[in-house]
C-alpha cells in the first residue's frame, strides 16, 4: 500500500503507520527514559530533551504567522510540553530556486523573534536549494533541559503516583485528574483554511501559533501537573485521545468549558470541519491533580498566551474519552482519522 497523505496528518492512520511501520523497523530506540517506543513529543537523553519535526505549511504566509515562526514555536513547544526548558535548536532549509529573498529573510527574522522570546538560540542548520516547486520546507531539532521547577512539579507529582520518567509525557494520567487547556482551539487550522479558501470573517481570525514557554514553566512552577501535549495535528480530539490511549484511562470532557472563539465555529460550519480535530500551534492541554487544578489554572492565565484557559474536564476510569454535550448527552470523542486541513504544520 502506498504512503497516503493521512500517514502524516495525526490521527488514527498515523498511528497506525507509526506502530506498523516506524517501530517495526526501528524499534523502541532509547538512551534514556523516554524513547521512540512512548511515540511522545520528544525523547530523553540523560537530563535533557531532544525533538525533530518538519514543516510544510501552505501558504508559507498566513495570518498570524508564517513557516519560521511556525517551526521554531513547533519545536520550542514539543520540548517545552515535556517540561523541558528549551535550550538551542537547529534548523534546515530546503528552498526552491528562484524564491524572494526578501520573503527567506522575514522567514529567519520570525524564527530569531522566537528564538529571542524563549531564550533558547538557533546554534546550526543546513540549506539546500532545489528546482522542485515547494516553495520551502524547513526541518528544526530543539533540545532542553531538567530544571528546578520541573524538580518542584515532580515532589509534588511522587506523593501521588510512581514517576516512570524525569520529564512530563503524555502517559501520565490518572482518574481524578483534571483537564485543562490553554486557550481557544481549532484557530490555526480553520484560519488557514479559510484563508485558502478565501471566506470573509468577522473578527479577525489568525492562526494561533506561539511559544508555548511560558505557560509551561508558570503551570510546573506552581506544580501538579502530570501529562502534557501540545494538540497539533488531529488537534484536541486526536490530543485527548492519545493521552487517554496512552494513560490506560478515560477522559470525559465538557463541551460548555472549551474555550473557542466565535469566529472559529463559524466558519468551521462553514466549511464542515469539527473545530476539535484541527490542529492548533500554541496551545497546550495537560493533567493536574485535582486538588491544584485551580492553582495552576490561575498561573497559566497570568500569562499573556493563556488569558482564555479552562478545565475542561477530568479523567476516568472508563478508557474511551467522551464530550458532554451542551444539552447533557454524552457522545463519543472518537480520535480523527486525521487532521482534515492538510499541510497546515
Amino acid at each position: 500500500m502506498d504512503i497516503s497523505t493521512k500517514d502524516g496528518a495525526g490521527g488514527k492512520k498515523m498511528q497506525s503507520f507509526l506502530e506498523d511501520m516506524v517501530l517495526s523497523i526501528f524499534g523502541n530506540g532509547t538512551v534514556g527514559d523516554v524513547g521512540l517506543g512512548e511515540l511522545d513529543d520528544g525523547a530523553s537523553f540523560g537530563s535533557y530533551i531532544i525533538s525533530t519535526d518538519g514543516h510544510t505549511v501552505r501558504p508559507l504566509f498566513f495570518r498570524g504567522g508564517n513557516i519560521g515562526k511556525l517551526a521554531s514555536c513547533g519545536t520550542y513547544n514539543d520540548v517545552s510540553v515535556m517540561g523541558a526548558r528549551p535550550l538551542l535548536l537547529t534548523c534546515s532549509f530546503i528552498i526552491q530556486a528562484g524564491f524572494k529573498r526578501d520573503d527567506l529573510c522575514r522567514i529567519m527574522h520570525s524564527m530569531k523573534d522566537v528564538a529571542n522570546e524563549v531564550g533558547a538560540p538557533i546554534v546550526a542548520g543546513d540549506t539546500k536549494v532545489v528546482e522542485d516547486p515547494i516553495g520551502m520546507y524547513i526541518s528544526t531539532t530543539g533540545v532542553g533541559s531538567s530544571w528546578e521547577g520541573l524538580t518542584h512539579n515532580n515532589n509534588i507529582i511522587s506523593n501521588t503516583r510512581t514517576l516512570h520518567s524525569q520529564f512530563i509525557t503524555d502517559a501520565g494520567l490518572q482518574p481524578g485528574d483534571k483537564i485543562i487547556v490553554s486557550g481557544t482551539i481549532g484557530d490555526h487550522g480553520i484560519s488557514l483554511l479559510a484563508e485558502r479558501e478565501e471566506i470573509p470573517l468577522s473578527g479577525g481570525l489568525s492562526s494561533d501559533v506561539a511559544p508555548v514557554w511560558d505557560i509551561v514553566r508558570r503551570a510546573l512552577e506552581e506544580g501538579g501537573v502530570t501529562a502534557m501535549k501540545d494538540p497539533t495535528r488531529g488537534g484536541l480530539s486526536g490530543a485527548l485521545n492519545e493521552m487517554a490511549h496512552k494513560s490506560g484511562a478515560g477522559i470525559l470532557v465538557e463541551e460548555r468549558s472549551i474555550p473557542v472563539q466565535p469566529q472559529t465555529l463559524a466558519a468551521a460550519d462553514i466549511l464542515g470541519i469539527n473545530h476539535l480535530d484541527v490542529a492548533n500551534e500554541g496551545k497546550v492541554v495537560m493533567g493536574v491533580i485535582q486538588e491544584h487544578a485551580d492553582a495552576v489554572l490561575a498561573a497559566i492565565r497570568s500569562s499573556p498566551y493563556g488569558r482564555n484557559a479552562a478545565i475542561i474536564g477530568e479523567v476516568t476510569e472508563e478508557q474511551r474519552v467522551f464530550l458532554r454535550t451542551a444539552i447533557g448527552a454524552r457522545r463519543l470523542l472518537d480520535m480523527p482519522d486525521g487532521d482534515p486541513v492538510p499541510r497546515v504544520c
